[in-house]
Protein backbone atom coordinates (compact mmCIF):
# COMPACT_ATOMS: atom_id res chain seq x y z
CA UNK A 1 0.00 0.00 0.00
CA UNK A 2 1.35 3.45 -0.86
CA UNK A 3 -0.33 6.32 -0.47
CA UNK A 4 1.74 9.89 -0.94
CA UNK A 5 0.78 12.59 1.38
CA UNK A 6 0.64 16.12 1.12
CA UNK A 7 -1.05 15.73 -2.28
CA UNK A 8 -3.57 18.90 -2.87
CA UNK A 9 -6.59 16.63 -3.38
CA UNK A 10 -9.30 19.49 -4.40
CA UNK A 11 -10.89 18.86 -7.96
CA UNK A 12 -10.77 21.26 -10.45
CA UNK A 13 -13.12 22.39 -13.94
CA UNK A 14 -11.35 20.39 -16.33
CA UNK A 15 -9.59 17.08 -15.85
CA UNK A 16 -6.23 17.60 -18.03
CA UNK A 17 -5.36 20.98 -15.49
CA UNK A 18 -6.69 18.90 -12.34
CA UNK A 19 -4.40 16.38 -12.94
CA UNK A 20 -1.74 19.04 -14.11
CA UNK A 21 -2.38 21.20 -11.13
CA UNK A 22 -1.63 18.25 -8.36
CA UNK A 23 1.97 16.92 -9.85
CA UNK A 24 2.80 20.84 -10.00
CA UNK A 25 1.52 21.58 -6.61
CA UNK A 26 3.76 18.50 -5.24
CA UNK A 27 7.02 19.63 -7.22
CA UNK A 28 6.55 23.05 -5.64
CA UNK A 29 4.68 24.85 -8.55
CA UNK A 30 1.14 26.15 -7.68
CA UNK A 31 -0.52 28.13 -10.53
CA UNK A 32 -4.29 28.36 -10.95
CA UNK A 33 -6.43 26.26 -13.15
CA UNK A 34 -7.25 29.25 -15.81
CA UNK A 35 -2.92 29.78 -15.67
CA UNK A 36 -2.12 26.17 -16.38
CA UNK A 37 -4.90 26.23 -19.32
CA UNK A 38 -3.94 29.13 -20.81
CA UNK A 39 0.18 28.78 -20.40
CA UNK A 40 -0.64 25.78 -22.13
CA UNK A 41 -2.29 27.53 -24.88
CA UNK A 42 -5.50 24.77 -24.62
CA UNK A 43 -8.19 27.05 -25.93
CA UNK A 44 -9.93 25.36 -29.57
CA UNK A 45 -12.73 24.55 -30.89
CA UNK A 46 -13.64 21.10 -32.81
CA UNK A 47 -16.58 20.04 -34.82
CA UNK A 48 -16.04 16.16 -35.11
CA UNK A 49 -18.49 14.00 -36.37
CA UNK A 50 -17.97 10.61 -38.19
CA UNK A 51 -20.08 7.17 -38.87
CA UNK A 52 -19.05 5.46 -35.53
CA UNK A 53 -19.79 8.20 -33.33
CA UNK A 54 -23.30 8.18 -32.15
CA UNK A 55 -23.67 11.96 -31.91
CA UNK A 56 -21.34 14.57 -32.80
CA UNK A 57 -18.87 15.48 -30.70
CA UNK A 58 -18.08 19.70 -30.26
CA UNK A 59 -14.31 20.17 -28.37
CA UNK A 60 -13.91 23.30 -26.44
CA UNK A 61 -9.65 22.50 -26.37
CA UNK A 62 -6.86 21.08 -28.07
CA UNK A 63 -6.45 17.91 -28.67
CA UNK A 64 -6.03 15.52 -25.49
CA UNK A 65 -2.35 15.73 -23.78
CA UNK A 66 -1.26 18.92 -26.77
CA UNK A 67 -1.72 21.26 -23.76
CA UNK A 68 0.16 19.29 -21.31
CA UNK A 69 3.27 19.31 -23.68
CA UNK A 70 2.75 22.84 -24.36
CA UNK A 71 2.58 23.36 -20.60
CA UNK A 72 5.71 21.60 -20.17
CA UNK A 73 7.71 23.65 -23.08
CA UNK A 74 6.22 26.50 -22.19
CA UNK A 75 7.61 26.28 -18.51
CA UNK A 76 10.35 24.34 -19.15
CA UNK A 77 9.44 21.64 -17.17
CA UNK A 78 11.15 18.22 -17.63
CA UNK A 79 7.89 15.81 -18.52
CA UNK A 80 8.32 11.96 -18.64
CA UNK A 81 5.98 10.08 -20.67
CA UNK A 82 5.16 6.32 -20.82
CA UNK A 83 2.99 4.27 -23.14
CA UNK A 84 2.32 0.63 -23.59
CA UNK A 85 0.05 -2.04 -24.90
CA UNK A 86 0.85 -3.92 -21.71
CA UNK A 87 -1.89 -3.90 -19.33
CA UNK A 88 0.29 -5.25 -16.54
CA UNK A 89 3.49 -2.68 -17.86
CA UNK A 90 1.37 0.26 -17.66
CA UNK A 91 0.54 -0.45 -13.99
CA UNK A 92 4.20 -1.04 -13.30
CA UNK A 93 5.15 2.10 -14.53
CA UNK A 94 2.71 4.33 -12.60
CA UNK A 95 3.50 2.39 -9.58
CA UNK A 96 6.95 2.54 -9.70
CA UNK A 97 6.56 6.49 -10.09
CA UNK A 98 4.73 6.22 -6.90
CA UNK A 99 6.71 4.19 -4.58
CA UNK A 100 9.29 6.15 -5.57
CA UNK A 101 6.96 9.54 -3.64
CA UNK A 102 5.43 10.86 -7.37
CA UNK A 103 1.68 11.29 -8.15
CA UNK A 104 1.03 10.03 -11.87
CA UNK A 105 -0.84 12.06 -14.59
CA UNK A 106 -3.19 8.94 -16.30
CA UNK A 107 -4.74 8.53 -19.82
CA UNK A 108 -8.02 7.20 -19.76
CA UNK A 109 -11.56 6.35 -20.93
CA UNK A 110 -13.65 7.74 -18.52
CA UNK A 111 -16.60 5.69 -19.33
CA UNK A 112 -14.95 2.42 -17.21
CA UNK A 113 -14.36 4.26 -14.14
CA UNK A 114 -17.40 3.32 -11.60
CA UNK A 115 -17.31 6.52 -9.97
CA UNK A 116 -18.94 8.32 -13.56
CA UNK A 117 -22.52 8.64 -13.42
CA UNK A 118 -22.68 9.51 -16.74
CA UNK A 119 -21.37 6.67 -19.35
CA UNK A 120 -20.39 7.89 -21.95
CA UNK A 121 -16.71 7.11 -23.64
CA UNK A 122 -14.12 10.10 -23.77
CA UNK A 123 -11.02 8.45 -24.10
CA UNK A 124 -9.03 11.71 -23.67
CA UNK A 125 -10.11 12.35 -19.70
CA UNK A 126 -6.79 12.33 -17.43
CA UNK A 127 -6.51 12.10 -13.63
CA UNK A 128 -3.61 12.05 -11.23
CA UNK A 129 -2.83 9.02 -9.15
CA UNK A 130 -1.62 9.34 -5.98
CA UNK A 131 -1.64 6.43 -3.81
CA UNK A 132 -2.99 2.21 -4.17
CA UNK A 133 -3.90 -0.98 -1.75
CA UNK A 134 -4.44 -4.16 -2.51
CA UNK A 135 -7.15 -3.65 -3.83
CA UNK A 136 -7.83 0.50 -5.17
CA UNK A 137 -6.56 2.67 -6.65
CA UNK A 138 -6.18 6.71 -5.24
CA UNK A 139 -7.09 9.44 -7.73
CA UNK A 140 -7.84 13.22 -8.42
CA UNK A 141 -10.43 14.08 -10.48
CA UNK A 142 -12.59 17.60 -11.41
CA UNK A 143 -15.06 18.71 -8.61
CA UNK A 144 -17.61 17.37 -10.72
CA UNK A 145 -16.92 14.20 -10.30
CA UNK A 146 -15.73 14.37 -6.03
CA UNK A 147 -11.87 15.78 -6.37
CA UNK A 148 -10.46 12.83 -4.38
CA UNK A 149 -12.30 9.52 -5.12
CA UNK A 150 -10.86 6.12 -5.99
CA UNK A 151 -11.65 2.72 -8.40
CA UNK A 152 -10.95 -0.89 -8.46
CA UNK A 153 -7.47 -1.64 -9.69
CA UNK A 154 -9.60 -3.53 -12.29
CA UNK A 155 -11.81 -0.91 -13.70
CA UNK A 156 -8.10 1.38 -13.72
CA UNK A 157 -6.60 -1.17 -15.30
CA UNK A 158 -9.50 -1.33 -17.89
CA UNK A 159 -9.97 2.14 -18.25
CA UNK A 160 -6.23 2.67 -19.76
CA UNK A 161 -6.44 0.25 -21.99
CA UNK A 162 -9.71 0.88 -23.89
CA UNK A 163 -9.42 1.39 -27.47
CA UNK A 164 -11.45 3.92 -29.61
CA UNK A 165 -11.17 7.89 -30.55
CA UNK A 166 -8.80 9.93 -28.37
CA UNK A 167 -7.45 7.27 -26.43
CA UNK A 168 -4.04 6.47 -25.77
CA UNK A 169 -1.69 3.58 -25.08
CA UNK A 170 -1.79 3.68 -21.26
CA UNK A 171 -0.89 6.94 -21.36
CA UNK A 172 1.34 7.99 -17.76
CA UNK A 173 2.98 11.29 -17.15
CA UNK A 174 4.97 12.75 -14.33
CA UNK A 175 6.62 16.13 -14.19
CA UNK A 176 9.83 17.61 -12.56
CA UNK A 177 10.52 21.31 -12.07
CA UNK A 178 14.23 21.68 -12.57
CA UNK A 179 15.99 23.44 -9.87
CA UNK A 180 17.42 26.12 -12.15
CA UNK A 181 13.81 27.62 -12.81
CA UNK A 182 13.54 30.65 -10.72
CA UNK A 183 9.34 29.55 -10.52
CA UNK A 184 9.37 32.03 -7.33
CA UNK A 185 10.44 35.31 -9.54
CA UNK A 186 7.31 37.42 -10.36
CA UNK A 187 8.47 37.41 -13.73
CA UNK A 188 8.73 33.92 -14.17
CA UNK A 189 5.07 33.55 -15.28
CA UNK A 190 4.83 37.52 -16.42
CA UNK A 191 7.08 36.84 -19.70
CA UNK A 192 6.29 33.28 -20.84
CA UNK A 193 2.13 34.53 -21.14
CA UNK A 194 2.59 36.57 -24.59
CA UNK A 195 4.06 33.93 -26.58
CA UNK A 196 1.06 31.48 -25.09
CA UNK A 197 -1.46 33.84 -25.95
CA UNK A 198 -0.36 34.36 -29.44
CA UNK A 199 0.64 30.98 -30.38
CA UNK A 200 -2.98 29.51 -29.45
CA UNK A 201 -4.42 32.77 -30.95
CA UNK A 202 -2.41 32.05 -34.14
CA UNK A 203 -3.62 28.62 -34.16
CA UNK A 204 -7.54 29.48 -33.38
CA UNK A 205 -7.42 32.20 -36.46
CA UNK A 206 -5.78 29.99 -39.22
CA UNK A 207 -6.89 26.24 -38.71
CA UNK A 208 -5.59 23.46 -41.02
CA UNK A 209 -9.22 22.63 -41.57
CA UNK A 210 -12.71 23.63 -41.54
CA UNK A 211 -13.60 21.87 -38.41
CA UNK A 212 -11.03 23.46 -36.43
CA UNK A 213 -10.94 27.22 -34.52
CA UNK A 214 -13.13 29.54 -35.52
CA UNK A 215 -13.79 27.60 -38.72
CA UNK A 216 -15.26 24.78 -36.75
CA UNK A 217 -17.80 26.79 -34.57
CA UNK A 218 -18.83 28.65 -38.01
CA UNK A 219 -19.40 24.85 -39.34
CA UNK A 220 -21.92 23.85 -35.94
CA UNK A 221 -23.37 27.07 -36.81
CA UNK A 222 -24.98 25.77 -39.83
CA UNK A 223 -24.80 22.34 -38.87
CA UNK A 224 -26.76 22.24 -35.09
CA UNK A 225 -29.77 23.25 -36.74
CA UNK A 226 -30.03 19.86 -38.47
CA UNK A 227 -29.57 18.13 -35.01
CA UNK A 228 -33.12 16.58 -34.64
CA UNK A 229 -32.71 15.05 -37.63
CA UNK A 230 -29.25 13.89 -37.32
CA UNK A 231 -29.93 12.40 -33.83
CA UNK A 232 -31.26 8.82 -32.89
CA UNK A 233 -33.29 9.68 -29.94
CA UNK A 234 -33.52 13.71 -29.90
CA UNK A 235 -35.39 13.96 -26.50
CA UNK A 236 -31.88 11.63 -24.91
CA UNK A 237 -29.11 12.62 -27.42
CA UNK A 238 -29.43 16.68 -27.30
CA UNK A 239 -29.71 17.22 -23.79
CA UNK A 240 -27.05 15.46 -22.87
CA UNK A 241 -25.22 16.81 -25.92
CA UNK A 242 -25.86 20.57 -24.10
CA UNK A 243 -25.15 18.94 -20.22
CA UNK A 244 -21.90 17.79 -22.05
CA UNK A 245 -20.97 21.60 -23.55
CA UNK A 246 -21.74 23.53 -20.04
CA UNK A 247 -20.33 20.37 -17.46
CA UNK A 248 -17.70 19.15 -19.40
CA UNK A 249 -16.12 21.85 -21.34
CA UNK A 250 -17.02 19.54 -24.80
CA UNK A 251 -17.69 23.47 -27.02
CA UNK A 252 -19.02 25.02 -24.03
CA UNK A 253 -18.71 27.54 -21.72
CA UNK A 254 -16.24 25.96 -19.36
CA UNK A 255 -13.02 26.08 -21.42
CA UNK A 256 -14.32 30.17 -22.50
CA UNK A 257 -14.29 30.73 -18.74
CA UNK A 258 -11.30 29.75 -17.60
CA UNK A 259 -9.67 31.23 -20.66
CA UNK A 260 -11.82 34.43 -19.83
CA UNK A 261 -10.42 34.16 -15.98
CA UNK A 262 -6.73 33.20 -17.75
CA UNK A 263 -6.86 36.84 -19.48
CA UNK A 264 -8.16 38.31 -16.48
CA UNK A 265 -5.20 37.13 -14.55
CA UNK A 266 -2.60 37.70 -17.55
CA UNK A 267 -3.80 41.34 -17.70
CA UNK A 268 -2.74 42.11 -13.62
CA UNK A 269 0.26 40.97 -15.00
CA UNK A 270 0.73 42.94 -18.36
CA UNK A 271 -0.48 46.22 -19.24
CA UNK A 272 -1.65 45.67 -22.93
CA UNK A 273 -5.59 47.12 -24.40
CA UNK A 274 -5.31 44.29 -26.89
CA UNK A 275 -5.47 41.84 -24.12
CA UNK A 276 -8.01 43.44 -22.11
CA UNK A 277 -10.24 43.52 -25.20
CA UNK A 278 -9.51 39.95 -25.51
CA UNK A 279 -10.41 39.47 -21.88
CA UNK A 280 -13.96 41.22 -22.38
CA UNK A 281 -14.54 39.62 -25.25
CA UNK A 282 -14.09 36.14 -23.76
CA UNK A 283 -16.48 36.91 -21.58
CA UNK A 284 -19.07 37.69 -24.13
CA UNK A 285 -18.37 34.20 -25.76
CA UNK A 286 -18.82 32.64 -22.18
CA UNK A 287 -22.39 33.81 -21.71
CA UNK A 288 -23.48 33.19 -25.71
CA UNK A 289 -22.09 29.55 -25.41
CA UNK A 290 -24.29 28.93 -22.37
CA UNK A 291 -27.22 30.47 -24.26
CA UNK A 292 -26.63 28.11 -26.72
CA UNK A 293 -26.61 24.92 -24.82
CA UNK A 294 -29.71 26.11 -22.98
CA UNK A 295 -31.05 26.21 -26.99
CA UNK A 296 -30.17 22.81 -27.60
CA UNK A 297 -31.07 21.42 -24.46
CA UNK A 298 -35.11 21.97 -25.55
CA UNK A 299 -34.45 19.57 -28.42
CA UNK A 300 -36.76 21.36 -30.75
CA UNK A 301 -36.76 22.55 -34.03
CA UNK A 302 -37.09 26.41 -33.64
CA UNK A 303 -34.55 26.43 -30.63
CA UNK A 304 -31.96 24.87 -32.96
CA UNK A 305 -32.37 27.23 -35.36
CA UNK A 306 -32.33 30.00 -33.14
CA UNK A 307 -28.49 28.37 -31.08
CA UNK A 308 -27.30 27.93 -34.84
CA UNK A 309 -27.69 32.07 -34.87
CA UNK A 310 -26.31 31.98 -31.71
CA UNK A 311 -23.13 29.80 -32.63
CA UNK A 312 -22.33 32.11 -35.73
CA UNK A 313 -22.20 35.31 -33.62
CA UNK A 314 -20.15 33.23 -30.97
CA UNK A 315 -17.79 33.00 -34.10
CA UNK A 316 -17.46 36.53 -34.99
CA UNK A 317 -16.80 36.96 -30.99
CA UNK A 318 -13.82 34.88 -30.68
CA UNK A 319 -12.45 35.58 -33.78
CA UNK A 320 -12.12 39.39 -32.88
CA UNK A 321 -10.99 38.00 -29.57
CA UNK A 322 -8.59 36.17 -30.80
CA UNK A 323 -7.44 38.88 -33.65
CA UNK A 324 -6.62 41.26 -30.28
CA UNK A 325 -4.65 38.58 -28.26
CA UNK A 326 -2.44 37.95 -31.53
CA UNK A 327 -1.02 41.56 -31.62
CA UNK A 328 0.07 41.48 -27.76
CA UNK A 329 3.51 41.92 -27.08
CA UNK A 330 5.47 40.65 -24.22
Amino acid sequence: MVILSGIDTRGGEHCETTALGVLLRHAGLDLSEPMLLGLGSGLSFVYWDAKYLDFPFLGGRVKPFELTRNLASALGLALDVRETSSARKAWANAASELDAGRPVGLQLDSCHLPYFTSKVHFGGHVVALYGYDDARAYLVDTAQQGGAVTAPLSALAEARTAKGPMTARARSFTVEVPADLSVRDPLFVRDRLAPAITACAAAFLDPPIANLGHRGIDKAAKLVPGWLARAADPARDLPQAAALMERAGTGGALFRALYRDFLTEAAELLDDADLRAGRDLYATAAELWTEVAGLIAKAEEGALREAGLRLAEVARVEREAMGRLVLLRG
